[in-house]
């Protein structure tokens, strides 16, 4: 049933063949350095894949949300630096702006972004706003002649020194008496180069997606014409959340493509490496932690079909992206930790790579909401879900 189509194993392929001979000889290499492979975006936008989603209109390959995920999970398996590029790069900037922009939005970033000759940045984050997204303290303030100026700061962003394109999540209006703290949150799109008062401050030095960019944004007295703001004024937190939904089942692809690397490499070394006269793979302590993480990452691999199935007929689909990326993220670095339990010693060092593919992988259990986030909106849906079969009995 979920078998590649035809049509997706023509782009898998070719996506496997680049993966294979540009993206693999030199990830260990830029996972030391943390430098970010700028040509590597641009071959990829060469091939359709920095504009996965985006319409052909607007010069991207227009591709569901299945075949995406897919994309993601092979990426991850190789680099899950240049891994979180592709999706944040897709998901959320482009993502935002194909929610909420209007038609000479689209078609004024779009295509450059759908092509990598510019990279998108999504600044939601703030060092004083994690999951609490509508506590940000970035403000936008409209001027008489309909301008906006923009102060504050934005943490941990995503291509946030090498990016060119910006979406930027900031307070516009006092939230109302009675509503939501995230009410009265607006979003705003520009091009770095056409700004001023705008600075990239720390670039992080990260445990794991070292070749990945991120770093902070600092905004001062920053303008930006009337034109920029992306969405309703004051609403833009409900952009957010569709925005976010979407993005969970690529960071739940990602986790499933770096647990797959990890299983497939223990799973080749437990076969070949020897101890008492046999594979270690023959022993059942070993060949059970090869079952769990491969049925595990299977059940992985069905959620995020799921998820993205029900975004691609327009369905309903926050819950199920929830449990998509919970599920794929946690799974997926258990599986990375136990290849590395598998491998030992050999494991714990460099000369291999599952430490890596723990490293990186680290990142889906916090990235695009926590996993306790998660949890919280899967529990309140089966509250609500429970209240409204009570009071229908």
């Amino acid at each position: 049933m979920y078998d590649p189509t035809p049509d997706q194993r023509v782009i898998l392929d070719a996506l496997r063949n680049f993966l294979r001979t540009r993206v693999a000889p030199g990830a260990a290499e830029r996972d030391q350095t943390g430098e970010f492979p700028l040509d590597l975006a641009r071959e990829l936008g060469e091939m359709g894949v920095m504009g996965a989603q985006t319409p052909e209109a607007y010069g991207g390959s227009e591709l569901d949300t299945a075949t995406f995920a897919m994309i993601i999970e092979e990426i991850a398996a190789v680099d899950g630096s240049l891994c979180l590029t592709v999706a944040s790069h897709n998901s959320l900037c482009q993502g935002h702006i194909l929610v909420a922009g209007t038609e000479e939005q689209k078609r004024r970033f779009l295509p450059d972004l759908a092509s990598a000759r510019k990279l998108g940045a999504w600044g939601l984050t703030e060092p004083a706003s994690g999951s609490d997204s509508g506590g940000l303290a970035t403000r936008a303030v409209q001027q008489d002649d309909g301008s906006w100026v923009l102060n504050g700061s934005k943490n941990f962003i995503t291509q946030g020194s090498v990016g060119g394109t910006y979406v930027i999540l900031a307070r516009t209006d006092p939230a109302r008496p009675g509503r939501s703290k995230n009410d009265g949150i607006s979003a705003f799109v520009f091009n770095r180069d056409e700004v001023q008062g705008f600075s990239i401050g720390r670039k992080e030095d990260k445990l794991g997606l070292r070749s990945s960019d991120t770093a902070q944004l600092i905004f001062e007295d920053m303008r930006l014409p009337e034109d920029a703001l992306l969405g309703t004024r004051g609403q833009a937190f409900k952009d957010v959340m569709k925005v976010l939904d979407g993005g969970r089942i690529g960071i739940g692809a990602m986790g499933l493509g770096l647990g797959r690397a990890a299983f497939e490499f223990a799973a080749r070394y437990a076969s070949e490496r020897e101890q008492f006269g046999q594979p270690i793979a023959m022993n059942q302590g070993i060949g059970f932690k090869l079952a769990d993480m491969d049925t595990q990452l299977e059940a992985a691999r069905l959620l995020i079909r799921k998820a993205a199935d029900l975004k691609d007929a327009g369905r309903d689909f926050t819950v199920a992206a929830a449990r998509a990326k919970l599920f794929a993220s946690e799974v997926g670095v258990r599986a990375c930790d136990e290849a590395i339990q598998i491998l030992g010693g050999y494991g714990y060092v460099k000369e291999y790579p599952v430490e890596r593919f723990w490293r990186d992988n680290r990142l889906t259990r916090i990235g695009e909401g926590t996993s306790e986030v998660q949890r919280l909106i899967i529990s309140r849906a089966i509250i609500a879900k429970h209240k409204q079969d009570v009071v229908g009995a």
